[in-house]
């Protein structure tokens, strides 16, 4: 072979490495697409939607939980669909709506 021809196989086995590499990353960093996350978060804990947001950079914010199993889990999803677990847990609790009396700090 050339030459040429070997440099061009190995830049395609490089980006091959490079492509599967950060599949990996997503799929061990808690990264997957909406609907794979959400529906296992379901399926699995019953868990469902109880608040949402929007951060500085227009991503969602949604607090995912479930009253029967007691676990909770905050999820961040990019404008591309692809969302991450940003954190979970056990012994979520909901509260009666707090309010502050006037002259009052927080």
């Amino acid at each position: 072979m050339k030459i040429g021809t070997w440099i061009a196989v190995i830049l395609v086995v490089v980006g091959a490495l490079i492509l599967i590499a950060k599949e990996v990353s997503a799929q061990t960093s808690g990264c997957a697409q909406r609907e794979q996350i959400v529906e296992r978060l379901q399926s699995k804990y019953g868990e469902t939607r109880q608040r949402m947001g929007l951060d500085n950079s227009n991503r969602i914010v949604e607090v995912f939980a479930s009253d029967e199993t007691g676990t909770w889990t905050i999820l961040v999803t990019s404008p591309s669909g692809m969302s991450c677990l940003l954190a979970h847990g056990q012994s979520w609790t909901e509260f009666e709506s707090e309010t502050k009396p006037e002259g009052t700090a927080l």
